[in-house]
């Protein structure tokens, strides 16, 4: 009976034992899996204010939110890596691999989403995005995600420039009767000194054309620029020393210092610069029309083939948040890509009339790599 009784208690005691150390187990594995971090690789391009807006507001918030990603940040300056990565991830998606990023916020989106390399995303993925309006999605196909909005406009010195010309027209006249107080960068170089050199061409391009050159790549139509292009041959001896700066933010400096008096910026870039004091009171800014600069909403697009797509979704979610969209505003002066009314008040009041689907949208990427490409062949 003794002996039995034995057996009995050490069975039990193996058992106890085996439990706990079970429980450890699966508790260190818990615990391993908790520390572990997902990496979401994050390709961007633009200006430094693109960079800063990364590095100082959204991948802080999404870290502190989420302590368990980890965002990785590749970094192109004025996009100058722009097709080389756009060709990478369309040959990794063909070969279903990884292309080494798994979101990208640079001007290819749109054309990655229209090339079918990009994911296809909607409100059941990101919940967020239905906030933002549909209208911004049609011309990506529903392949990206519209996150923040901006435009060019026309800053000028009003100490100088009281009344700034209101149509393209009138500035092309204003800066042949000023030379020397008048420049923009070159295209390839930012967007502000690209949209200057689009909007003169658009000027003479039939409306369907135009059409046909924001939507696709129709380089037989690419005729119809040889007008604008005259006129900005034209303009190169009221051009400031002939020079065209390499950069937006090379412009503003001009702004600042007084060297010139009139440019296009971004409207981003320029209320960041009066808000920091680079650009002074004197600075105001306006939009022209017949036709107007370009705008619209900045796009964010996930390869076919990124990883961890749970995660890419959710921090895409987080940029679309109420709160990060107003961090958005606040740190880059843009706008809004949600609807004004899931924001608070002040917000409300200020982008009420003035959406990122409201402005001339640009033309898509291989068109805006020719139209770079010829002005450089042709111009300076």
């Amino acid at each position: 009976m003794k002996s039995k009784l034995r057996v009995t208690i050490v069975v039990a005691l193996v058992a106890v034992v085996a439990a706990v150390a079970a429980a450890a187990n699966n508790s260190s594995a818990a615990t391993t899996r908790a520390a572990k971090k997902t990496t979401i690789t994050v390709y961007v391009s633009g200006d430094v204010n693109v960079k800063n807006l990364y590095t100082g507001t959204l991948i802080p918030g999404f870290q502190k939110a989420y302590p368990n990603d980890k965002i990785n940040m590749i970094f192109s300056e004025h996009g100058v890596n722009d097709s080389i990565e756009l060709g990478k991830i369309g040959a990794a998606v063909k070969q279903r691999t990884w292309p080494g990023v798994d979101i990208a916020d640079a001007g290819f989106a749109i054309q990655g989403a229209l090339d079918g390399i990009m994911t296809p995303i909607n409100a059941t993925k990101i919940p967020n995005m239905a906030k933002v309006d549909k209208k911004l999605l049609t011309p990506v196909k529903g392949a990206a995600m519209p996150y923040r909005g901006s435009s060019v406009v026309l800053a000028y010195n009003t100490d100088h420039v009281p009344n700034p010309p209101k149509t393209l027209d009138g500035l092309i006249a204003w800066i042949k009767a000023n030379p020397g107080k008048f420049t923009y960068n070159s295209p390839n170089t930012g967007g502000s000194g690209h949209s200057f050199v689009e909007t003169v061409l658009s000027k003479y391009v039939p409306a369907n054309v135009q059409t046909q050159m924001v939507n696709g790549y129709v380089p037989d139509l690419e005729s119809n620029w040889k007008q604008g292009f005259d006129v900005l041959k034209s303009l190169k001896s009221s051009i400031y020393q002939g020079v065209y700066p390499n950069g937006n933010q090379e412009v503003l400096n001009m702004l600042g210092k007084g060297l010139i008096w009139v440019a296009p910026v971004w409207s981003d870039q320029a209320l960041s610069a009066k808000a920091s004091g680079l650009l002074g009171p004197s600075i105001h800014l306006s939009q022209i029309s017949s036709p107007s600069f370009n705008g619209g909403a900045a796009y964010m697009a996930i390869p076919k083939t990124a990883r961890n797509k749970t995660e890419v979704y959710k921090f895409a979610n987080f940029i679309l948040q109420s709160k990060m969209q107003v961090a958005i505003v606040n740190a880059m002066s843009g706008y809004p890509a949600v609807n004004v009314k899931y924001l608070p008040s002040s917000v409300q009041t200020k982008f009420s009339s003035l959406q990122a689907n409201t402005l001339r949208q640009s033309y898509s990427a291989k068109m805006a790599n020719d139209v770079n490409a010829e002005w450089q062949q042709t111009v300076p």
